[in-house]
């Protein structure tokens, strides 16, 4: 008799157990999911913030090459380190533990010259709509 009852007074354990193994299952699925759209739209920011750093150097290199006398060494040396930041920057290797203390060093650098400079550029981040404050894609 201990048999036939053993089933039923196990019954509630036996589906929780079948019930978080499948929750389990789902959940890596949908997890993988969610860290790839993560991965890919922190991705695309931190490419967008490193283009618009690279894009500031070049400006900045070729004004320089044109016109070198209208700006001081200290901001042709600045010029130049931040490119190297922009150079080191690892875009294939984004778990490098540097990524971080190169970013910040590139923000740095950037506000710095901007001062250097005495113009007020920014890098607002991906443009948004201007009616809802939705990014647009």
């Amino acid at each position: 008799m201990d048999d036939i009852f053993d089933s039923s007074l196990n019954l509630e354990e036996t589906h929780l157990k079948e019930g978080y193994a499948e929750g389990y299952k789902d959940g890596l699925v949908a997890g993988k999911e969610e860290a790839k759209q993560v991965g890919l739209k922190v991705g695309f920011e931190v490419g967008e913030e490193v283009g618009f750093f690279r894009g500031c150097v070049d400006v900045w290199n070729s004004v320089i090459r044109i016109h070198p006398e209208r700006f001081s060494s200290r901001v042709q040396k600045s010029v130049k380190q931040m490119e190297e930041l922009v150079e080191q920057y690892p875009l294939r290797d984004p778990e490098n533990e540097q990524v971080q203390e190169v970013m910040e060093g590139l923000r740095l650098k950037f506000r710095t010259i901007c001062a250097t400079l005495g113009v007020k550029l920014e890098y607002s981040g991906h443009p948004k709509s201007a009616s809802d404050g939705k990014e647009i894609f």
